[in-house]
């Protein structure tokens, strides 16, 4: 009965937890690391063929992006999440495929001008449908016996339609162990969805600590402050740019706008036109449309009960062909464009940017958290121009930042769902922070709960029966060099290739016991494949 931390230790991306009991082997999460890189993740110790099944908090990239790289190197189970969760992968796996597919094929033109090796995608769009495929959604707030000796619930995190905090029982050899896994807990008072369930009991805890260092302070009044720049920029003439999340953000703009709208607080311009302008965005407002009953909050379902969408109102449009969202800048009618990337390193924001930016009329108005190095915080920072597709773009917009909006509960919000717990867990490890605020946390917890916490680093393993570190090895250093990059990307293909081999004999293993006629017919066909491949 054994945790290893794998990803998001000491980092605030890639979330992975790898579990070994009731003779099972098991990931919590399989998330994809972004933004920057300080330590390198210890491997998951099997091979992807050999994991029974996953449990997956919620939809974010940073969560689940890693799942169709799985399914590349041979997994084949389940993937065990709420119902919307598996709704939302759907969609956001398919967005990730066609992301890492299109980066590759932009990478191999100037590598092929260069004479370099190929670039090989971490999965394409092939890996992201067979993974999709094996997404199994459950309800929320019902226990799931997975197999003899493990059962699981899963109650709302509060974070993303459809997140949640996993609570695992784990039986091996008569001793019983409860862990819970927070995911990302989420903030209070968010629209449309609940506020985090606090949990009662656990043995062990496992829990995030994103904003584990600081607080939201008060919270703004969204719809008044948003409505203040929507009218600002109207009657100069200009529009209101968002870029936004495409999951989770956008409906929450929609949610505020709708408001803004049935209050009448924009004067001078009435039925203003409001536009999505992102795909993924779209698809992700028709999921959130459909688990209302799931997972919206009290004030949300109130809403349809009177027959009123919380997320749609008169003006809403829609583009999803390229067309449409050129056609948007043409329109001379000052309006509210939601576009994604969130960060404006990607997608048709930056088109939107570059018809906007140099428009002292216009406004770009960010909703949410823009990382270190990527063009939202540049504009964020006060740059007076940015280079949007080879051109440098004047920056004489407006720039304004909503405060407060944060999917992440703060520090105080974490520590309320810590102390929830009627007796003290024997453990918490903290995770998914930033490197000092993991720590920072961790010493929070122990100072005003008494708990027994921790930060652990990659490669940490702990024994859940005896209660004890079976493995506690030094971090290690990301290596920045071009040359240890290039050499990772170019052993990728032969990565894949070994992957295979591990689930031949996973494979092989499975099929102990069958007849002898199949085993011998089975024997031939890999006899005749090493034949053609033995060099």
């Amino acid at each position: 009965m054994k945790l290893m931390f794998s990803g998001a230790a000491h980092e605030v991306t890639g979330s992975c937890y790898y579990l070994e009991a009731a003779g099972k082997r098991f990931l919590v999460d399989c998330g994809m690391e972004q933004g920057p890189d300080y330590y390198v993740n210890q491997p998951v110790p099997v091979p992807a063929s050999d994991l029974d099944f996953v449990l997956l908090t919620h939809a974010h990239i940073d969560h689940s992006g890693n799942l169709p790289a799985l399914y590349a190197k041979g997994f084949r189970g389940p993937v065990y999440t709420t119902e919307a969760t598996a709704d939302l992968c759907n969609i956001m796996l398919r967005d990730s495929a066609h992301i890492q597919m299109f980066e590759a094929e932009w990478r191999n033109r100037k590598n092929r001008r260069a004479g370099k090796e190929e670039f090989v995608p971490a999965y394409t769009m092939e890996d992201a449908l067979g993974l999709i495929r094996q997404l199994v959604g459950e309800p929320y707030n019902q226990i799931i016996s997975i197999c003899e000796g493990v059962k699981v619930r899963f109650v709302d995190a509060g974070h993303l339609l459809g997140s949640a905090s996993i609570e695992i029982w784990l039986e091996e050899e008569g001793v019983e162990k409860k862990i819970v896994f927070s995911g990302d807990i989420g903030n209070i008072n968010q629209p449309l969805i609940n506020d985090p369930t606090l949990l009662e009991s656990a043995d062990y805890v496992v829990m995030e600590s994103t904003y584990g260092d600081r607080s939201h302070g008060e919270v703004p009044d969204y719809v008044n402050a948003l409505a203040e720049v929507i009218q600002r920029t109207f009657d100069r003439g200009g529009n209101v740019v968002i870029p936004s999340f495409a999951v989770g953000r956008t409906q929450e703009m929609l949610y505020f706008i709708r408001q803004i709208k049935k209050d009448q607080l924009i004067h001078g311009h009435d039925g203003f036109s409001v536009y999505i302008d992102s795909p993924l965005a779209i698809e992700a407002t028709g999921v959130f449309d459909e688990h209302y009953k799931d997972c919206f909050d009290k004030e949300a379902k109130e809403l349809i009960e009177l027959g009123i969408n919380p997320i749609r109102f008169p003006g809403l449009k829609t583009s999803i062909t390229s067309d449409e969202s050129k056609a948007i800048n043409f329109n001379e009618q000052p309006k509210v464009i939601i576009s994604a990337s969130g960060m404006c390193d990607a997608g048709r924001i930056k088109h939107h940017l570059k018809h906007n930016l140099w428009r002292p009329e216009c406004t770009v108005l960010f909703v949410g958290y823009q990382a270190v190095g990527t063009p939202g915080r540049s504009l964020v920072d006060g740059a007076e121009q940015i280079r949007l597709f080879g051109e440098e773009i004047q920056v004489r917009a407006e720039i304004k930042v909503l405060p407060g909006v944060s999917g992440h509960a703060d520090n105080q919000g974490l520590l309320r769902w810590a102390a929830a717990f009627k007796e003290k867990p024997q453990k918490v490890f903290v995770t998914h922070g930033e490197d000092k605020v993991t720590e920072i946390f961790a010493e929070r917890l122990k100072e005003e709960l008494g708990y027994d916490a921790s930060a652990p680093f990659s490669g940490t393993v702990f024994n859940l029966a005896a209660g004890v570190v079976e493995a506690s090895p030094e971090p290690v250093k990301v290596m920045r060099t071009a040359e240890k990059a290039g050499a990772r990307r170019a052993n990728t293909v032969f990565e894949r290739l070994l992957a295979a081999g591990q689930r031949l004999l996973t494979v092989i293993r499975h099929n102990e016991g069958g007849a002898n006629k199949d085993l011998a017919k089975f024997t031939n066909q890999i006899n005749s494949l090493c034949d053609k491949w033995d060099r």
